[in-house]
């Protein structure tokens, strides 16, 4: 099974057992979080240090911790992987910066003496790492895990658990990751209920927890709030097509004075009628195009309300703005075509606006990701964005839209969302 599968497993094991279990996931993924929240019964959240900054992420993680028994935090990728050739933004860097022990699960479905090479190469790589533990991934059979620990038992590192491989427990996946979880909620719920049965089984659950309450107590600044700009009502799209909002973005929007509206573009015929403010986050439109287009009473209020709106959209939510997608109608107001790719574009950004938009005026810079396998023509150019392969212009502004590839991330900077309420609340107002 999968690294997410693992964590999400735990997660559920643990909640099966009484434990108040929140969760996390390293990096900027959307997709992952969405498990855990079905897990959890908690909102899902995210630790990352490229965007956030690390000093944000032991506040991000008490908040996501408050009230629970234990935080698990899911790496992303390898445990050193991140934003660049060092530990910068990777699993590593989370778990230094928040003192955390680390558990390691090892795919040990092609190895056994040398996982003693890996686990010991992970242990001595970065000194001041607190590798607590390993758990076995996909072993084969019981002298398969026995050769296993054999090998690791001369590194004196705990073994918390073996987990057999089981094809049946790989969840179903696309081109951006996992299935989100609203597009199958059953589905996935049930997968659960077999999945935590299995950790509580396999895995050392007590040896977790104590591992996990050795981590340090300590006091952390709290994160700062937006501040109140006014009542506005703000439609978020949302449903199987544009699941990608982080929560952490719609709180900073609601401490500002949104009041959010849920909208499934799928279904919903028009926007709230107070709406003076319109959130269209990523997801997956390009599966559901089709049902998209058919929708076109939404697609009309939407162009025609647009002038009375302050709208911030992303990604999937550009491509929604866009004419067309893939040669389906959409809604027309962003001046560009969208169609799907087989080349991912994938990374962390540095943007500089380079014209008025509802998030901030010309010379503001923000920090967020792209990660798409979609291309819009023209690509608009009111944002510059930065990343290791170089600078180029990209995206549409004026004052009452930005629509752009990137995704931001408002847990440590509640700016962006002060800005783009204030501009709902002048279009409420010159609407009076």
């Amino acid at each position: 099974m999968g690294k997410t599968t693992v964590a999400t497993g735990l997660m559920a094991a643990l909640a099966a057992r009484g434990v108040q279990v929140a969760s996390a996931k390293v990096g900027p993924d959307f997709i992952d979080p969405g498990y855990h929240a079905l897990a959890t019964g908690r909102p899902p959240r995210n630790l990352d240090a490229w965007i956030a900054g690390e000093e944000a992420l032991a506040p991000l993680a008490a908040r996501a911790g408050q009230g629970a028994e234990v935080l698990v935090v899911e790496g992303v990728m390898g445990l050193f992987d991140g934003a660049g050739p060092g530990p910068e933004a990777s699993t590593a860097a989370v778990a230094l910066a928040l003192e955390a022990p680390v558990v390691l699960v090892v795919d040990a479905s092609a190895l056994s003496g040398s996982v003693a090479a890996v686990v010991h190469g992970f242990h001595t790589l970065h000194p001041r790492l607190r590798l607590g533990g390993v758990v076995l991934n996909r072993v084969g059979s019981a002298g398969h895990e026995a050769l296993l620990r054999e090998a690791l038992a001369p590194l004196g590192i705990p073994v918390l658990g073996s987990l057999p491989r089981d094809d049946q427990l790989a969840w179903r996946d696309r081109h951006l990751g996992l299935v989100p979880v609203v597009e199958q909620p059953g589905e996935v719920r049930r997968s659960l209920g077999r999945l935590a049965a299995l950790v509580d089984r396999h895995l050392d659950l007590p040896g977790l927890l104590a591992l996990a309450r050795r981590a340090p107590n300590r006091p952390v600044p709290s994160l700062p709030r937006a501040r109140p700009q006014g009542r506005a009502v703000v439609g978020v799209l949302g449903g199987p097509a544009f699941s990608f909002t982080y929560q952490d973005n719609l709180e900073r929007l609601a401490e500002a004075g949104a009041e959010l509206v849920p909208l499934d573009p799928l279904r919903d015929p028009a926007l709230p009628a107070e709406a003076t403010g319109l959130v269209a986050g990523g997801g997956y439109p390009e599966v559901h195009v089709a049902a998209l287009a058919e929708n076109r009473r939404l697609l009309a209020d939407v162009a025609r309300r647009a002038p009375q709106l302050a709208i911030w959209a992303e990604c999937g939510g550009l491509l929604w703005l866009c004419r067309a997608l893939d040669g389906h109608r959409m809604v027309g107001l962003v001046p560009a075509e969208g169609r799907m790719t087989p080349r991912l574009t994938l990374g962390y950004r540095e943007a500089t606006l380079r014209r008025p938009t509802p998030l901030g005026p010309p010379g503001t810079v923000l920090r967020g990701h792209e990660f798409h396998y979609s291309t819009v023509e023209p690509p608009g150019d009111a944002l510059l964005l930065s990343g290791r392969g170089g600078a180029r212009p990209e995206g549409f502004g004026d004052p009452g839209l930005l629509a752009t590839y990137l995704h931001l991330h408002l847990g440590a900077d509640p700016g962006p969302a002060e800005r783009f309420v204030a501009a709902c609340c002048a279009r409420g107002r010159a609407q009076r």
